[in-house]
């Protein structure tokens, strides 16, 4: 007989966000660690969280493309693994910083360096361990009508073309301005 208790819950990367907490904006991407478009929007988004700060938060959705990239999947499942030690912007940058090796032992040898503690990293990468909540990311972004990435939102508006400083930042700015327009209630 199992005790439900003895199992732990999942933080699920919906709940992780980097940037001021209390930003009125929330910019959100579905992409993957292997992508080089994904990796460049990672640049552009650091740029932006320096731009805006105070204005935006940031959230990393997981939309592994394995058709063309085989490893970016189990990628994923590592970030998700990070994110349940409070590492997974570490991990996130880890993974686009090195995205052409990320096999399994090299994500395990990415998590000693971004400093997490798990025994069972390893065993839970060969298990696919996170492997549904990297896939929950997944049919989200599909629900959305996401076919390719990097996608953006802010505030669960997708945002077009190409995810440029310009490009995102006019988006920010745009999303900011219909916020000041909104009366507050009294």
């Amino acid at each position: 007989m199992s005790n439900r208790n003895n199992i732990a819950e999942i933080i699920p990367p919906k709940k992780a966000f980097v940037g001021d907490l209390e930003a009125p904006l929330v910019l959100m991407e579905f992409g993957e660690y292997e992508n080089e478009g994904c990796a460049k929007a990672n640049d552009v988004v650091k740029k932006l969280l320096k731009q805006f700060q105070g204005e935006i938060k940031f959230n990393f959705r997981h939309f592994p493309l394995i058709q063309f990239h085989q490893r970016s999947h189990k990628a994923s499942e590592a970030a998700v693994a990070a994110l349940q030690e409070g590492k997974f912007w570490e991990m996130h940058n880890m993974l686009f910083d090195n995205r052409g090796n990320l096999g399994v032992i090299s994500l395990k040898n990415y998590a000693k360096e971004v400093g997490l503690t798990d025994k069972n990293f390893l065993t839970k990468m060969v298990d696919s361990y996170y492997g549904w909540t990297v896939r929950t990311d997944l049919l989200e972004g599909l629900n959305r009508g996401i076919r390719e990435v990097p996608a953006f939102f802010i505030n669960g508006e997708e945002v077009g073309g190409l995810p440029t400083v310009k490009n995102l930042s006019e988006a920010v700015e745009n999303a900011l301005r219909k916020i000041k327009r909104k009366p507050t209630p009294t």
